[in-house]
Protein backbone atom coordinates (compact mmCIF):
# COMPACT_ATOMS: atom_id res chain seq x y z
CA UNK A 1 0.00 0.00 0.00
CA UNK A 2 1.43 2.92 -1.03
CA UNK A 3 1.51 6.29 1.48
CA UNK A 4 -1.24 7.88 -0.45
CA UNK A 5 -3.33 5.25 -0.43
CA UNK A 6 -3.10 4.48 3.64
CA UNK A 7 -3.49 8.39 4.02
CA UNK A 8 -6.48 8.24 2.02
CA UNK A 9 -7.66 5.29 4.17
CA UNK A 10 -7.07 7.09 6.80
CA UNK A 11 -8.85 9.79 6.49
CA UNK A 12 -11.71 7.73 5.02
CA UNK A 13 -11.98 5.39 8.29
CA UNK A 14 -12.09 9.06 10.34
CA UNK A 15 -14.76 10.63 8.17
CA UNK A 16 -17.26 7.89 7.22
CA UNK A 17 -16.57 5.22 10.04
CA UNK A 18 -15.10 7.43 13.04
CA UNK A 19 -17.75 10.68 12.81
CA UNK A 20 -19.88 8.99 10.29
CA UNK A 21 -20.27 12.77 8.64
CA UNK A 22 -23.83 12.93 7.09
CA UNK A 23 -24.51 14.62 3.53
CA UNK A 24 -25.15 18.61 4.30
CA UNK A 25 -23.66 18.38 7.75
CA UNK A 26 -20.63 21.07 8.38
CA UNK A 27 -17.50 19.39 9.59
CA UNK A 28 -14.63 20.77 12.39
CA UNK A 29 -11.23 19.28 12.82
CA UNK A 30 -9.06 20.65 15.72
CA UNK A 31 -5.34 19.80 14.82
CA UNK A 32 -1.85 20.70 15.36
CA UNK A 33 -0.14 22.64 12.97
CA UNK A 34 2.42 19.74 12.63
CA UNK A 35 -0.68 17.55 11.65
CA UNK A 36 -1.21 19.14 8.77
CA UNK A 37 -1.01 16.30 6.05
CA UNK A 38 -3.46 14.48 8.17
CA UNK A 39 -5.77 17.53 8.46
CA UNK A 40 -5.64 18.02 4.66
CA UNK A 41 -6.72 14.95 3.93
CA UNK A 42 -9.24 14.57 6.28
CA UNK A 43 -10.75 17.61 4.55
CA UNK A 44 -10.67 16.65 1.37
CA UNK A 45 -12.20 13.18 2.62
CA UNK A 46 -15.12 15.50 4.75
CA UNK A 47 -16.15 17.14 1.13
CA UNK A 48 -16.04 13.91 -0.32
CA UNK A 49 -18.91 12.33 2.13
CA UNK A 50 -20.82 15.35 1.21
CA UNK A 51 -19.81 17.78 3.79
CA UNK A 52 -21.88 21.76 3.17
CA UNK A 53 -18.10 23.21 4.65
CA UNK A 54 -15.02 22.07 6.35
CA UNK A 55 -13.31 24.23 8.94
CA UNK A 56 -9.86 23.52 10.21
CA UNK A 57 -8.92 24.72 13.69
CA UNK A 58 -4.53 24.83 14.34
CA UNK A 59 -2.71 24.99 17.28
CA UNK A 60 0.46 25.36 17.73
CA UNK A 61 2.06 24.47 21.31
CA UNK A 62 5.32 26.02 20.89
CA UNK A 63 3.24 29.05 20.98
CA UNK A 64 1.61 27.41 24.65
CA UNK A 65 5.25 26.94 25.38
CA UNK A 66 6.24 30.51 25.23
CA UNK A 67 3.49 31.54 27.00
CA UNK A 68 4.18 29.37 29.92
CA UNK A 69 8.15 30.73 29.86
CA UNK A 70 7.07 34.48 29.62
CA UNK A 71 3.43 35.31 29.36
CA UNK A 72 1.75 36.52 32.19
CA UNK A 73 -0.33 34.50 35.06
CA UNK A 74 -3.73 35.66 33.89
CA UNK A 75 -3.00 34.75 30.48
CA UNK A 76 -2.39 30.82 31.18
CA UNK A 77 -5.13 28.33 30.22
CA UNK A 78 -6.99 30.64 28.05
CA UNK A 79 -8.09 29.86 24.89
CA UNK A 80 -9.30 32.76 22.08
CA UNK A 81 -12.50 33.61 22.93
CA UNK A 82 -13.80 33.14 19.48
CA UNK A 83 -12.50 29.31 19.23
CA UNK A 84 -14.27 28.71 22.44
CA UNK A 85 -17.86 30.14 20.72
CA UNK A 86 -16.81 27.61 17.95
CA UNK A 87 -16.42 24.84 19.86
CA UNK A 88 -19.83 25.84 21.80
CA UNK A 89 -21.74 26.16 17.88
CA UNK A 90 -20.78 22.97 17.29
CA UNK A 91 -24.10 21.79 18.89
CA UNK A 92 -25.36 22.80 15.73
CA UNK A 93 -25.32 19.89 13.98
CA UNK A 94 -21.70 19.83 13.56
CA UNK A 95 -19.75 16.58 12.82
CA UNK A 96 -16.07 17.12 14.74
CA UNK A 97 -13.00 15.29 14.40
CA UNK A 98 -10.03 15.66 16.93
CA UNK A 99 -6.24 14.61 15.76
CA UNK A 100 -4.28 13.03 18.19
CA UNK A 101 -0.93 11.59 18.45
CA UNK A 102 1.29 14.27 20.51
CA UNK A 103 4.32 15.73 17.87
CA UNK A 104 6.48 16.87 20.92
CA UNK A 105 4.82 14.92 24.38
CA UNK A 106 7.95 15.99 26.34
CA UNK A 107 7.86 19.91 25.02
CA UNK A 108 6.49 21.43 28.79
CA UNK A 109 9.09 19.20 30.81
CA UNK A 110 11.73 21.18 31.56
CA UNK A 111 9.30 23.94 32.17
CA UNK A 112 7.57 25.11 35.83
CA UNK A 113 5.04 21.90 36.60
CA UNK A 114 2.94 24.75 38.43
CA UNK A 115 2.61 26.85 35.31
CA UNK A 116 2.50 24.30 33.22
CA UNK A 117 -0.75 22.63 34.58
CA UNK A 118 -2.12 26.27 34.87
CA UNK A 119 -1.52 26.26 31.18
CA UNK A 120 -3.91 24.07 30.45
CA UNK A 121 -6.89 25.02 28.20
CA UNK A 122 -9.74 24.70 30.94
CA UNK A 123 -12.21 26.69 29.05
CA UNK A 124 -11.49 24.92 26.14
CA UNK A 125 -12.74 21.85 27.97
CA UNK A 126 -16.02 23.01 29.58
CA UNK A 127 -17.45 24.41 26.12
CA UNK A 128 -16.63 20.47 25.00
CA UNK A 129 -17.85 18.53 27.51
CA UNK A 130 -21.24 19.64 27.71
CA UNK A 131 -21.59 18.16 23.94
CA UNK A 132 -20.39 14.72 25.10
CA UNK A 133 -22.64 15.02 28.01
CA UNK A 134 -25.75 16.21 25.86
CA UNK A 135 -24.72 14.01 22.68
CA UNK A 136 -25.27 16.86 20.43
CA UNK A 137 -22.34 15.69 18.33
CA UNK A 138 -20.99 13.02 16.06
CA UNK A 139 -17.42 12.70 17.14
CA UNK A 140 -14.27 11.28 16.76
CA UNK A 141 -10.47 11.29 17.90
CA UNK A 142 -8.21 9.32 15.47
CA UNK A 143 -4.17 10.42 14.98
CA UNK A 144 -1.65 12.02 12.74
CA UNK A 145 1.98 10.04 13.06
CA UNK A 146 4.75 12.62 12.72
CA UNK A 147 8.43 12.74 13.23
CA UNK A 148 8.43 13.92 16.65
CA UNK A 149 5.72 11.08 18.05
CA UNK A 150 7.78 8.48 16.50
CA UNK A 151 11.10 9.67 18.11
CA UNK A 152 9.11 9.33 21.49
CA UNK A 153 8.27 5.45 20.32
CA UNK A 154 10.73 4.93 18.97
CA UNK A 155 14.05 6.81 19.87
CA UNK A 156 14.21 8.07 16.11
CA UNK A 157 12.12 10.25 13.74
CA UNK A 158 11.23 6.92 11.90
CA UNK A 159 7.33 7.98 10.65
CA UNK A 160 7.35 5.41 8.17
CA UNK A 161 6.96 2.44 10.90
CA UNK A 162 4.87 4.66 13.06
CA UNK A 163 2.40 4.79 10.53
CA UNK A 164 2.89 0.96 10.19
CA UNK A 165 2.21 0.31 13.54
CA UNK A 166 -0.86 2.80 13.42
CA UNK A 167 -2.36 0.86 10.28
CA UNK A 168 -2.27 -2.37 11.97
CA UNK A 169 -3.94 -0.98 15.16
CA UNK A 170 -6.60 0.58 13.80
CA UNK A 171 -6.84 -2.05 10.86
CA UNK A 172 -6.09 -0.16 8.06
CA UNK A 173 -4.09 -2.78 6.66
CA UNK A 174 -7.22 -5.38 6.83
CA UNK A 175 -8.59 -5.84 3.03
CA UNK A 176 -11.67 -4.23 3.94
CA UNK A 177 -11.08 -1.71 6.86
CA UNK A 178 -14.48 -0.94 7.20
CA UNK A 179 -16.21 -4.18 7.14
CA UNK A 180 -13.29 -5.02 9.59
CA UNK A 181 -14.10 -2.59 11.96
CA UNK A 182 -17.55 -3.83 11.79
CA UNK A 183 -16.66 -7.42 12.91
CA UNK A 184 -14.85 -5.94 16.02
CA UNK A 185 -17.80 -3.50 17.74
CA UNK A 186 -20.00 -6.97 17.01
CA UNK A 187 -17.00 -8.63 19.30
CA UNK A 188 -17.23 -5.66 21.91
CA UNK A 189 -20.85 -4.88 22.01
CA UNK A 190 -21.19 -8.41 22.73
CA UNK A 191 -19.03 -8.38 25.43
CA UNK A 192 -20.23 -5.51 26.93
CA UNK A 193 -23.85 -7.19 27.34
CA UNK A 194 -21.94 -10.20 29.08
CA UNK A 195 -21.30 -7.77 31.70
CA UNK A 196 -24.42 -6.07 32.02
CA UNK A 197 -26.65 -9.56 32.03
CA UNK A 198 -24.01 -10.45 35.26
CA UNK A 199 -25.06 -6.81 36.71
CA UNK A 200 -21.91 -6.40 38.90
CA UNK A 201 -21.98 -3.71 41.73
CA UNK A 202 -18.01 -3.38 41.41
CA UNK A 203 -14.83 -4.01 39.61
CA UNK A 204 -11.77 -5.01 41.33
CA UNK A 205 -8.25 -4.97 40.42
CA UNK A 206 -5.25 -6.52 42.28
CA UNK A 207 -1.66 -6.72 40.82
CA UNK A 208 1.75 -5.04 41.77
CA UNK A 209 1.16 -1.99 43.76
CA UNK A 210 -2.60 -2.39 42.56
CA UNK A 211 -5.28 -3.53 44.85
CA UNK A 212 -8.37 -1.32 43.54
CA UNK A 213 -12.35 -1.96 43.73
CA UNK A 214 -14.25 0.68 41.94
CA UNK A 215 -17.88 0.91 42.74
CA UNK A 216 -20.68 0.91 39.93
CA UNK A 217 -24.18 2.19 39.82
CA UNK A 218 -27.44 -0.21 39.54
CA UNK A 219 -28.18 1.90 36.49
CA UNK A 220 -24.75 1.78 35.33
CA UNK A 221 -24.27 -0.32 31.42
CA UNK A 222 -21.51 -1.09 29.88
CA UNK A 223 -20.85 0.66 26.15
CA UNK A 224 -18.11 0.08 23.77
CA UNK A 225 -17.06 1.81 20.50
CA UNK A 226 -20.32 3.17 19.15
CA UNK A 227 -21.88 6.81 20.82
CA UNK A 228 -25.00 7.96 19.10
CA UNK A 229 -26.22 11.02 19.39
CA UNK A 230 -29.51 12.58 20.41
CA UNK A 231 -30.80 12.86 16.86
CA UNK A 232 -29.58 8.70 16.40
CA UNK A 233 -26.45 9.04 14.76
CA UNK A 234 -23.92 6.81 15.66
CA UNK A 235 -20.44 7.50 15.58
CA UNK A 236 -17.08 6.01 17.28
CA UNK A 237 -15.79 8.80 19.66
CA UNK A 238 -11.99 6.81 19.31
CA UNK A 239 -10.57 5.35 16.51
CA UNK A 240 -8.81 2.92 17.76
CA UNK A 241 -11.06 1.41 20.15
CA UNK A 242 -10.70 -1.95 22.07
CA UNK A 243 -12.44 -1.25 25.61
CA UNK A 244 -15.93 -2.17 26.91
CA UNK A 245 -16.19 0.80 29.40
CA UNK A 246 -18.76 1.97 32.33
CA UNK A 247 -19.39 5.23 34.38
CA UNK A 248 -18.76 3.95 38.00
CA UNK A 249 -20.58 5.93 41.00
CA UNK A 250 -17.83 8.52 41.94
CA UNK A 251 -18.60 7.96 46.01
CA UNK A 252 -17.54 4.51 45.97
CA UNK A 253 -13.58 3.66 44.36
CA UNK A 254 -11.39 2.57 47.49
CA UNK A 255 -8.15 1.19 47.41
CA UNK A 256 -4.65 1.93 45.49
CA UNK A 257 -3.72 1.59 42.25
CA UNK A 258 -0.14 1.63 40.18
CA UNK A 259 -0.42 2.69 36.19
CA UNK A 260 1.04 0.08 33.96
CA UNK A 261 2.17 3.05 31.25
CA UNK A 262 3.87 6.28 31.40
CA UNK A 263 0.94 8.65 31.02
CA UNK A 264 1.29 11.60 28.70
CA UNK A 265 -0.58 14.66 29.47
CA UNK A 266 0.16 18.08 29.42
CA UNK A 267 3.03 18.33 27.40
CA UNK A 268 4.85 16.20 30.04
CA UNK A 269 5.00 12.23 30.36
CA UNK A 270 4.24 11.20 33.90
CA UNK A 271 6.05 7.94 35.35
CA UNK A 272 4.96 5.53 37.68
CA UNK A 273 1.78 6.76 38.67
CA UNK A 274 0.15 5.65 42.22
CA UNK A 275 -3.26 7.19 43.89
CA UNK A 276 -4.94 6.40 47.22
CA UNK A 277 -8.58 6.25 46.97
CA UNK A 278 -11.06 6.88 50.36
CA UNK A 279 -14.66 7.14 49.98
CA UNK A 280 -14.12 7.94 46.21
CA UNK A 281 -11.62 10.54 46.61
CA UNK A 282 -7.70 10.69 45.23
CA UNK A 283 -6.68 11.62 48.91
CA UNK A 284 -3.05 10.71 47.84
CA UNK A 285 -1.16 10.50 44.05
CA UNK A 286 3.13 9.80 43.79
CA UNK A 287 5.06 9.57 40.16
CA UNK A 288 8.78 9.00 39.65
CA UNK A 289 7.73 12.46 37.11
CA UNK A 290 5.43 14.55 36.13
CA UNK A 291 3.02 14.14 39.01
CA UNK A 292 2.81 17.93 39.51
CA UNK A 293 0.70 18.07 36.34
CA UNK A 294 -1.30 15.47 37.39
CA UNK A 295 -1.86 17.29 40.86
CA UNK A 296 -2.78 20.25 39.17
CA UNK A 297 -5.47 18.25 37.02
CA UNK A 298 -7.00 17.38 40.38
CA UNK A 299 -7.45 21.02 41.31
CA UNK A 300 -9.38 21.63 38.33
CA UNK A 301 -12.66 22.23 40.49
CA UNK A 302 -13.89 19.82 43.59
CA UNK A 303 -14.96 17.05 41.89
CA UNK A 304 -11.49 16.20 39.61
CA UNK A 305 -10.58 13.99 42.12
CA UNK A 306 -13.22 11.85 41.91
CA UNK A 307 -13.40 8.76 38.84
CA UNK A 308 -15.87 9.11 36.04
CA UNK A 309 -15.03 5.96 34.18
CA UNK A 310 -13.65 2.67 34.00
CA UNK A 311 -12.82 0.43 30.99
CA UNK A 312 -11.81 -3.06 29.64
CA UNK A 313 -9.38 -4.08 27.39
CA UNK A 314 -7.91 -7.85 26.90
CA UNK A 315 -4.40 -9.31 25.16
CA UNK A 316 -6.19 -9.37 21.98
CA UNK A 317 -6.43 -5.64 21.28
CA UNK A 318 -5.03 -5.09 18.15
CA UNK A 319 -2.98 -2.02 19.93
CA UNK A 320 -1.82 -4.21 21.92
CA UNK A 321 -0.88 -6.92 19.61
CA UNK A 322 1.66 -3.79 18.52
CA UNK A 323 3.85 -4.48 21.38
CA UNK A 324 4.50 -1.00 21.39
CA UNK A 325 3.94 1.63 24.40
CA UNK A 326 2.33 4.73 21.64
CA UNK A 327 2.79 7.26 25.05
CA UNK A 328 -0.02 8.57 23.40
CA UNK A 329 -3.44 7.99 25.55
CA UNK A 330 -5.30 7.39 22.47
CA UNK A 331 -3.44 4.11 22.16
CA UNK A 332 -2.61 3.16 25.07
CA UNK A 333 -5.80 3.30 26.50
CA UNK A 334 -6.74 0.98 23.91
CA UNK A 335 -3.69 -1.88 25.17
CA UNK A 336 -4.54 -1.93 28.91
CA UNK A 337 -7.80 -1.67 31.33
CA UNK A 338 -7.73 1.76 32.55
CA UNK A 339 -9.34 3.95 34.63
CA UNK A 340 -10.32 7.93 34.33
CA UNK A 341 -10.38 10.80 36.87
CA UNK A 342 -12.84 13.13 36.14
CA UNK A 343 -16.09 13.93 34.24
CA UNK A 344 -18.00 11.14 33.95
CA UNK A 345 -19.96 9.33 31.06
CA UNK A 346 -24.30 10.00 31.56
CA UNK A 347 -24.58 8.09 28.29
CA UNK A 348 -23.68 5.15 29.82
CA UNK A 349 -26.40 5.55 33.05
CA UNK A 350 -30.20 4.83 32.41
CA UNK A 351 -32.36 7.53 33.13
CA UNK A 352 -29.14 9.93 32.63
CA UNK A 353 -30.67 11.97 29.45
CA UNK A 354 -31.77 15.39 30.41
CA UNK A 355 -30.65 15.88 33.76
CA UNK A 356 -28.70 18.47 35.29
CA UNK A 357 -25.56 18.61 36.74
CA UNK A 358 -26.47 18.45 40.02
CA UNK A 359 -28.76 16.06 39.53
CA UNK A 360 -26.22 13.89 37.98
CA UNK A 361 -23.90 14.36 41.16
CA UNK A 362 -27.19 12.78 42.76
CA UNK A 363 -27.51 10.02 40.81
CA UNK A 364 -23.65 8.97 41.27
CA UNK A 365 -22.49 10.51 37.79
CA UNK A 366 -19.50 12.58 38.55
CA UNK A 367 -18.90 15.94 37.11
CA UNK A 368 -16.26 17.69 36.26
CA UNK A 369 -14.20 19.92 34.03
CA UNK A 370 -11.43 17.25 33.88
CA UNK A 371 -10.96 13.88 32.29
CA UNK A 372 -7.89 12.05 32.11
CA UNK A 373 -7.74 8.33 31.42
CA UNK A 374 -4.46 6.26 33.10
CA UNK A 375 -3.86 2.71 32.19
CA UNK A 376 -3.97 0.18 35.00
CA UNK A 377 -4.02 -3.31 32.93
CA UNK A 378 -1.99 -5.72 31.98
CA UNK A 379 -0.92 -9.65 32.55
CA UNK A 380 0.41 -9.26 35.77
CA UNK A 381 -3.38 -7.49 36.99
CA UNK A 382 -6.37 -9.71 37.80
CA UNK A 383 -9.70 -8.22 37.36
CA UNK A 384 -12.85 -9.29 38.64
CA UNK A 385 -16.86 -8.39 38.69
CA UNK A 386 -17.82 -8.38 42.56
CA UNK A 387 -21.41 -9.56 42.39
CA UNK A 388 -23.86 -7.60 45.47
CA UNK A 389 -23.58 -10.72 47.79
CA UNK A 390 -19.46 -10.28 47.33
CA UNK A 391 -18.96 -13.14 45.34
CA UNK A 392 -15.81 -12.51 43.12
CA UNK A 393 -15.90 -13.37 39.20
CA UNK A 394 -13.29 -13.37 37.48
CA UNK A 395 -12.68 -11.52 34.09
CA UNK A 396 -9.62 -10.69 32.97
CA UNK A 397 -6.36 -13.63 33.89
CA UNK A 398 -2.99 -13.08 32.54
CA UNK A 399 -4.91 -10.40 30.14
CA UNK A 400 -7.15 -13.33 28.65
CA UNK A 401 -11.25 -12.49 28.64
CA UNK A 402 -12.72 -15.58 30.72
CA UNK A 403 -16.17 -13.87 30.90
CA UNK A 404 -18.44 -15.87 28.56
CA UNK A 405 -20.25 -13.50 25.97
Amino acid sequence: MTHEERLRRHAELAVRVGANVQAGQPVGIWALVDQVEVARAIAREAYCAGASEVVVQYNDRHVRRASIEFGPDETLGKTPEHVVEWIRRLSERWAFIQLGGDPSPTLFADLDPERVGRSEPLDYRRAWIPHVVQRTVNWTIVSAPSEGWAESVFGEPDVERLWQAVATATRLDEPDPVAAWRGHIEKLKARASALDERGFDAVRFRGPGTDLTVGLLPASRWMCATFQTTDGLEHLPNIPTEEVFTNPDWRRTEGTVRSTYPLAVGGTVVHDLEARFESGRVVDVRASSGVEVVQRQLETDGQARFLGEVALVDGTSAVKRTGLVFKDTLFDENASCHIAYGNGLPMAVDGADGKSGDELLEMGVNISGAHTDFMIGGPEVEVDGVTSDGEAVPILRGDVWQLAS
